[in-house]
């Protein structure tokens, strides 16, 4: 329970996209912190007893909801918010997915597959993958923004100057994030909680799981942001760096064909030193594996590297 909140955004107070014409579930003052009630990325359809036919009937309708959204008094265009993003609080569920179509490599993993997790929801040790893996978790927001000015529904699935479907992985606790507002209030709302993802997310999902979040949100008066920024204040890392890593590479002029090169070798790695089928390696590396560019100006080839974390099979 939240003892310095001093609203609750419930998880029945949700949309499926963003629009500046919808009604605010909350009108908070500067500074106030709010409990959001989360629903997970499926909207609560792959819960405890999902199998991998519960994909093929997914109401992709329902995805990627965002709970709010909260109008934050004296807030105008060209000012922004800082949302401290104070605390989560984890379910112990989650689920990661191979969803047909969606994915870095969806042309090579064209059938449905679907992971279901457990872990302690208060100790928040590794979860187990697996005969060996054990992936160290870290919860954060993956969609997390205000509303746009151009009128209408606006799709959650991509991300926006805005905010919205950001997917970055240090978007955890502790985390300060300055968001551009763009219309009257804001209209600031979260969701799509993860219990883990690597950089990139490459399957498409996470450790997709239900949570409830503590944010403050304050106003930052013609603040001119043109999109959003964060500051961290520790280590990013730490619960993955323990044991160093295994790194692939991709090479050549084209950076979207080096990061697939980059995961199809990673991939073909941990099948050959764990025996791991590739769609288990494909799901583990989104939620655990690192896509980085590690060289962007030594024309005509670029190199993407995808790390790989040692301390999942350690």
């Amino acid at each position: 329970m939240c003892i310095v909140c001093t609203h609750t955004i419930h998880r029945a107070q949700h949309n499926f996209g963003w629009n500046r014409d919808f009604e605010p579930a909350l009108i908070a003052k500067p500074g106030e912190t709010i409990h959001f009630e989360c629903l997970d990325s499926s909207g609560g359809q792959l819960g405890a007893g999902a199998t991998v036919e519960s994909l093929k009937s997914l109401d992709f309708g329902k995805i990627n909801p965002v709970s709010g959204p909260v109008y934050i008094e004296g807030a105008k265009p060209g000012d922004a918010l800082k949302v401290t993003l104070r605390r989560f609080v984890p379910s112990g569920l989650g689920w990661t997915a191979n969803i047909p179509g969606f994915g870095l490599l969806a042309d090579q993993f064209p059938d449905p597959a679907l992971h279901m997790w457990s872990y302690d929801a208060n100790s928040m040790t590794p979860a187990l993958y697996g005969p060996g893996g054990r992936v160290p978790l870290k919860p954060f927001a993956g969609t997390i923004g205000l509303a746009p000015a151009e009128p209408g529904l606006h799709s959650v699935v991509p991300p926006r100057n805005v905010g919205g479907n950001l997917d970055i992985r240090d978007l955890s606790a502790g985390v300060m994030l300055y968001l551009p507002v763009e219309v009257e209030g804001g209209l600031f709302s979260i969701g799509d909680t993860h219990a883990a993802q690597g950089d990139g997310e490459v399957c498409g999902t996470a450790i997709e799981s239900q949570m409830n979040v503590e944010a403050t949100i304050e106003l930052v008066k013609d603040a001119r942001l043109k999109s959003p920024r964060f500051t961290i204040t520790e280590p990013v890392s730490r619960h993955l760096d323990g044991a160093g890593y295994e790194v692939t590479t991709g090479i050549g002029p084209d950076l979207m064909t080096g990061a697939r090169e980059s995961l199809m070798r990673m991939i073909d790695l941990l099948g050959d030193e764990h025996g791991m089928s590739p769609v288990d390696a494909y799901l583990l590396c989104s939620v655990c594996g690192d896509l980085r560019i590690s060289e962007i100006v030594d024309m005509p080839n670029w190199v993407v590297s995808f790390y790989f974390p040692r301390i999942v099979f350690e």
